[in-house]
C-alpha cells in the first residue's frame, strides 16, 4: 500500500510514519510544511529507506499536492498537519484558520478528485483518515460524562474551532460526495520527540534547567493521557480494519490533573537525575502557578468502548510506564544530541 502522510515530521506523523516503515511492507510518502513544530530529525532512523519519500509542501498549495498525488499513487491518506498549540491559538488565530481548516478543504477537494479517476476497485480499497482531537468535544466538567463519538461539539478554542471545522469537513465529503473517510479523536499525547512548548516536555526541560515550571490556575484541570505509540497501533487498526464513514475515540482512561503530572514528573527527576540545578534544593520548588488562560477548558475524558469492542485496541502503556519512558529518553535526548532542545 501507498499512504500519504501529512505533517509527518511532527510529534505524532513522525510516531505514524516509523512504525509503517519498521513494522509494515508499506510505502509512506511524508509531505510537512516543516513548521517550528516540525523535527525532520525524528526519522533520521528511516529516512534512508527504499519505501520512504518526503517532500517540504505546504497543505493549501494544490499544485504541488496534486503533482505528488498522480506520481506516488496513494492508496491511503493520513491526515495529521495541523497547527495544534492552544496558546498560540489565542495569540494568532489565522495560522489555524489556514492551516486546519483551508488545508483539510484542499486535501479533501485533490483526495476527491484523485479517487474519482480511479478504477471500480481501487476506489473501493482507498481510504482517508482524518486525525483530530477530543478538544472538538469541549468542557466535560459540567457533565461528568466522558466523550462518546456522539458528544455534540463545542470547542472552547480557536485551535479546537478549527479542528472541529476540519472533522465536519471530512464528514461532509463522505456524505456529499462518497469520499471513503474515516476519522479518529484522541486524548492527549505524550512521548518521545514532542515539542518542548507542549506540557510534558516543557515541565521536563524546565526542571532540568533550573527554570520556573509554569502552571495554569491551580492546576486541577484533567486530561486523559494517552502514549504515543499506542495511539499509532490505533490509527492504524482505524485505517486498515474498520468502516468506511466511523468514526472512533481514541484515549487510555489515564484522567489526570495538571499539578499531580507536574510532581511524578518531579518526583521521576529526584530519582533519575538526583543532581540538580544549584538555584533548588528540590524539583517541586520550581513549580510557579500563573493565570489561567482563557477559556480553559477544565476536564476532557474519552470513552474508548467503541474502538476496544468493533477493532479490538486497548492501550499497551499505563500512565507510569508510558510517562517514566518519556522522562527517560527526554533525559538522555537532552544529554546526548548535539542540537538545541527547543527544536523538538
Amino acid at each position: 500500500m501507498n499512504i500519504i502522510v501529512t505533517g509527518g515530521a511532527g510529534f505524532i506523523g513522525s510516531a505514524v510514519i516509523r512504525y509503517l516503515i519498521n513494522h509494515t511492507p508499506h510505502h509512506v510518502f511524508n509531505i510537512d510544511k516543516l513548521t517550528y513544530a516540525s523535527n525532520i530529525k525524528s526519522l533520521d532512523s528511516i529516512a534512508q529507506n527504499p519505501r520512504y519519500h518526503f517532500a517540504k509542501v505546504d497543505i493549501v498549495n494544490q499544485n504541488e499536492l496534486s503533482s505528488i498525488f498522480q506520481n506516488f499513487q496513494p492508496n491511503a491518506v493520513i491526515h495529521l498537519a495541523a497547527e495544534s498549540h492552544v496558546d498560540r491559538s489565542l495569540v494568532n488565530s489565522e495560522e489555524f484558520i489556514q492551516t486546519n481548516i483551508i488545508g483539510t478543504f484542499q486535501l479533501l477537494q485533490l483526495s476527491y478528485q484523485y479517487w474519482s479517476k480511479l478504477d471500480k476497485s481501487e476506489k473501493k480499497f482507498f481510504r482517508f483518515l482524518h486525525i483530530s482531537t477530543d478538544e472538538v468535544f469541549g468542557d466535560m466538567y459540567e457533565s461528568k460524562k466522558l466523550f462518546s463519538e456522539n458528544c455534540p461539539y463545542l470547542p472552547s478554542s480557536p485551535y479546537s474551532a478549527s479542528k472541529a471545522s476540519a472533522d465536519h469537513l471530512v464528514r461532509a465529503w463522505n456524505r456529499s460526495y462518497g469520499l471513503p473517510t474515516l476519522i479518529t479523536n484522541s486524548s492527549n499525547n505524550y512521548g518521545p520527540y514532542q515539542h518542548s512548548e507542549k506540557f510534558i516536555p516543557k515541565i521536563i526541560s524546565n526542571a532540568l534547567s533550573g527554570l520556573s515550571i509554569p502552571v495554569y490556575g491551580n492546576g486541577q484541570q484533567v486530561r486523559d493521557w494517552l502514549y504515543v505509540e499506542d495511539h499509532v497501533h490505533a490509527i492504524y487498526k482505524v485505517l486498515t480494519t474498520a468502516n468506511i464513514g466511523q468514526s472512533y475515540n481514541i484515549g487510555a482512561g489515564n484522567q489526570i490533573k495538571n499539578i499531580d503530572i507536574v510532581y511524578a514528573i518531579c518526583q521521576l527527576l529526584e530519582e533519575l537525575v538526583p543532581q540538580k540545578p544549584s538555584n533548588i534544593k528540590n524539583y517541586v520548588d520550581l513549580i510557579s502557578f500563573i493565570k489561567d488562560r482563557p477559556g480553559h477548558d477544565k476536564c476532557y475524558g474519552i470513552n474508548n468502548n467503541k474502538i476496544k469492542k468493533e477493532l479490538h485496541w486497548k492501550p499497551q502503556e499505563n500512565f507510569n510506564t508510558g510517562l517514566h519512558k518519556t522522562v527517560r529518553w527526554y533525559i538522555d535526548y537532552i544529554k546526548n544530541c548535539d542540537y538545541s532542545f527547543k527544536s523538538i
